[in-house]
């Protein structure tokens, strides 16, 4: 704990010395006419949450504060009568959007101020707050999310993404743990899905259904946007049209985002991911009793499924449901998780990787994330434990007797490597202007990466043993 808040701190640090202020956030600026009076001026600030304005008086412009307001309480007229220009400030101290924070805080400290106009040339792009420039330092997350709260269009929310790949790229160079980023990932990533879902979706819409991120995104182990992968329950049925058009401009934006169609359709433009709960429990039947051979797999995907924004009771009854319709299904349970060898090579990836020459790609989603992800699952789905992380599932499943506790640390480590190398390469990929992938040369790794892939690739064989084992499986 104490090394990963220490490499926090150096990355920070290294932040306020090389970021410039357009890096940090920038509330838009908003302006009143000098002419108006106090109390119109501060019923405008209250109603958009905001503490300043500028002032545009003429030629001039200047800025009121929340503290310029306390001063003009002091005037002898009352302050419906007092126009905001003989409150306001004129002699602003601004600063370049290229300058760096460095300068932004000299100035703030200099001319005893805890706002600056952030100008290029002529143009106003904003008003840099002290408290916002101190967040930056201590936290580059915050800006995220005041981003996204703020956002009042798609493109205020794509700036916003941008920013998240950029913030992953920072932690990462500064030596934070992958798990940590991952949390912190998933976090604002659901904050932008929900902010979006209320911007394009009506509130009898968002009221009456759930939406929810599937995969590595319900279970907070996405970093790099890859694909889209969500699904909407409805209260009623059928769901209303409303609901197919609100899905229809979800998926839009996401792509205009930057996250581009799922290759298997698990969105919520597909109507097989878009159902009433009625809908959706013959649906589940049909994926248990055999009678749709890919059902193994989409209960897999919906078994990560975290609700994103409307009434999450909804999810939590069809899960309920789900638990009671699987109670004493073995076979069932024997059929999912032998799902762990479809991309089983045999020996292939082990004896490649020791022979050290082949510099043929190894898919470590296929190879290794997978079986461990999967395999997680499948107990936690037989022994009705609710985490979504596969951390925290195999945490709940070894304080619960169900996993020994030393296999279970070795899979953690081995998914935490596997994910870190993965965004290695995924994160040269981006910067190559390249789709990130799940492929990396073994050939190409130093040696101690090369054999902590081969160590990882063994806990991998070791717990498909134990799956075989425990599901009594001839072959997995």
């Amino acid at each position: 704990m104490a090394d990963a808040r220490e490499a926090e701190v150096r990355l920070e640090t290294l932040s306020l010395v090389t970021a410039r202020v357009r890096d940090a956030y920038l509330r838009k600026p908003f302006y009143v006419d000098g002419a108006t009076d106090l109390v119109s001026v501060c019923r405008e600030l209250s109603q958009r949450g905001l503490t300043s304005a500028l002032v545009r008086d003429g030629e001039r412009i200047g800025i009121f504060t929340t503290t310029d307001l306390r001063d003009a309480m002091l005037h002898a007229r009352p302050p419906a009568e007092l126009a905001v220009r003989e409150a306001a400030r004129f002699e602003l101290v601004d600063v370049h959007p290229d300058a760096e924070l460095f300068e932004a805080m000299w100035r703030m400290v200099r001319h005893g101020v805890h706002r600056l106009v952030v100008r290029d040339g002529e143009q106003v792009l904003g008003v840099l707050g002290q408290l916002d420039l101190i967040s930056f330092v201590a936290n580059h997350s915050h800006i995220v999310v005041q981003q996204i709260d703020d956002a009042a269009s798609v493109d205020d929310l794509e700036a916003a993404a941008r920013r998240v790949d950029a913030m992953i790229a920072a932690l990462h160079e500064g030596g934070t743990r992958v798990e940590r980023i991952a949390r912190l990932v998933g976090e604002l990533n659901r904050r932008l899905f929900a902010r979006l879902w209320s911007m394009l979706a009506p509130p009898e819409v968002v009221n009456a259904s759930c939406l929810v991120v599937l995969g590595s995104e319900g279970r907070g182990e996405q970093l790099l946007k890859t694909d889209q992968d969500n699904a909407l329950l409805a209260r009623d049925d059928p769901p209303p049209a409303a609901l197919e058009e609100a899905a229809q401009r979800f998926h839009d934006a996401l792509a205009r985002i930057g996250y581009p169609p799922c290759p298997g359709g698990v969105m919520v433009t597909n109507p097989a991911w878009r159902q009433s709960l009625a809908a959706y429990r013959a649906t589940m039947r049909g994926w248990i009793d055999g009678s749709d051979r890919e059902g193994p797999m989409h209960l897999a995907i919906f078994l990560d499924a975290a609700p994103v924004a409307g009434d999450a009771r909804l999810l939590d009854e069809l899960r309920a449901w789900l638990d009671d319709a699987l109670a004493g299904s073995d076979a069932f349970l024997a059929r999912f998780v032998a799902a762990v060898e479809q991309f089983d090579e045999g020996g292939g990836w082990w004896t490649r990787l020791i022979a050290r020459r082949d510099d043929a790609p190894l898919d470590l989603k296929k190879a290794a994330i997978f079986p461990i992800v999967h395999g997680v699952r499948a107990l936690a789905l037989q022994y009705r434990v609710r985490a979504l992380g596969t951390a925290q599932r195999v945490d709940a499943l070894v304080a619960a007797g169900r996993l020994d506790a030393a296999l279970g640390r070795d899979v953690v480590d081995a998914l935490h490597f596997l994910l870190q190398l993965r965004l290695d390469v995924q994160l040269r990929e981006h910067a190559l202007g390249h789709a990130p992938t799940n492929e990396v040369q073994p050939g190409r790794l130093g040696t101690l990466e090369r054999d902590r892939l081969h160590d990882c690739l063994g806990i991998v064989r070791r717990f498909r043993a134990f799956l075989r084992q425990h599901y009594r499986l001839s072959s997995l």
